[in-house]
C-alpha cells in the first residue's frame, strides 16, 4: 500500500496578473471576484508553514501571481524561504513564480527553495487556444532551467479545458521528456467570469486522465490538485487506485479546499498511510 504525500499551498501574491490565460481567475482580463494583494507578510507566511507542518504536510509551495520571477519576487521569495528554513520546519519548499531565467532560480536555491513548480498546462499544440500573451515554449524552457540549476522539478497541467485526447497524450509526452519528480493534475472548475465554457469533468474521464498520466510518468509523484473535491466529492478512493499518491492539502490559490483533518481521515479510511519523508 502506497504512502500519500501531503503538500500545502501558500498564496503569497494574489491576482493582478496581466496574462490572458483563459482558465485562470487571477488574470485581470477576467472580472473575477478574488482577493488581490502583493507580498504577504513573511511572519504570516511562516505561520502558515507551521500550520501546514502540524497537519502533516511535507511540501510547502510559495506561489506568486504574474508571468515571471522578477528580481523583486526573487528577493521576497528568498526571504520567505530563509525564514522557513531557519525555523527548522524541515518542509520541502517549492516556489511557483512563473517563467524564469537561470540566475533567478539559482538565487532561490541558494536561500532554501528545494523545487520549482512551473506547469506546461496543456499540449504545445493546444496552448495557443488558452493563452496568447506568452508561449508554451517559454514554460518548457523554465522547466529545463530548473533542472539545470539543480532544483527539483514539479510540472503538470490542467484537464477539461477543451483539449482533445491527442492533446493529452502530447502533453504527457512532453512531461515525460522533462521527467519531473512531481506532476500536479488539475481539473477545470467552471466559472462564469472565465472565457472557457466547459462542464465539470465526469469522474470516469478524470480517472482515465490519471491513468494516462501514470502510463507516461510511472515514477513521478502524481499530485491531485485543483478540482479534486468538485470532481470526486467524498468518494476519492478510485483516484488513488488509478495512481494518485499526493494531494494538495487545505486551501488552493483562490478557492477554499477541504478541512485538512477531513482529508487525512479520508485517506486513512482507505487504508493508506501518510508519507513521512519526501523520498
Amino acid at each position: 500500500m502506497q504512502d500519500i504525500f501531503l503538500c500545502s499551498i501558500c498564496n503569497v501574491s494574489s491576482g493582478g496578473c496581466k496574462e490572458d490565460c483563459k482558465y485562470c481567475t487571477q488574470s485581470i482580463k477576467h472580472k473575477t471576484n478574488i482577493e488581490i494583494f502583493k507580498e504577504k507578510p513573511i511572519e504570516k507566511v511562516l505561520s502558515e508553514a507551521r500550520a501546514a507542518k502540524n497537519t502533516g504536510a511535507l511540501g510547502f509551495c510559495l506561489v506568486t501571481s504574474g508571468r515571471s520571477l522578477t528580481s523583486k519576487k526573487t528577493e521576497y521569495i528568498s526571504k520567505c524561504a530563509s525564514a522557513i528554513k531557519k525555523d527548522g520546519l524541515e518542509l520541502h519548499l517549492i516556489a511557483c513564480c512563473g517563467s524564469s531565467d537561470k540566475e533567478s532560480l539559482k538565487e532561490l536555491k541558494k536561500y532554501g527553495i528545494d523545487s520549482y513548480n512551473h506547469n506546461l498546462e496543456t499540449s504545445r499544440e493546444y496552448f495557443k487556444n488558452i493563452c496568447t500573451t506568452h508561449t508554451w515554449e517559454e514554460r518548457y524552457l523554465t522547466c529545463q532551467y530548473s533542472i539545470e540549476v539543480g532544483l527539483g522539478l514539479c510540472a503538470g497541467g490542467i484537464m477539461g479545458i477543451g483539449e482533445s485526447s491527442e492533446d493529452r497524450k502530447s502533453f504527457y509526452k512532453s512531461l515525460k521528456e522533462l521527467n519531473p519528480h512531481t506532476s500536479p493534475i488539475n481539473f477545470f472548475i467552471p466559472n462564469d467570469s472565465l472565457p472557457i465554457k466547459q462542464e465539470i469533468m465526469q469522474k470516469q474521464e478524470a480517472i482515465e486522465c490519471i491513468k494516462l498520466a501514470k502510463s507516461y510518468l510511472p515514477d513521478a509523484r502524481l499530485m491531485m490538485a485543483g478540482g479534486r473535491e468538485v470532481v470526486f466529492g467524498k468518494e476519492q478512493k478510485e483516484m488513488f487506485e488509478a495512481g494518485i499518491n499526493a494531494i494538495v492539502l487545505g486551501n488552493y490559490l483562490t478557492a477554499e479546499g477541504e478541512n485538512p483533518s477531513n482529508d487525512i481521515s479520508l485517506i486513512k479510511s482507505y487504508g493508506y498511510n501518510l508519507a513521512s519523508s519526501c523520498h
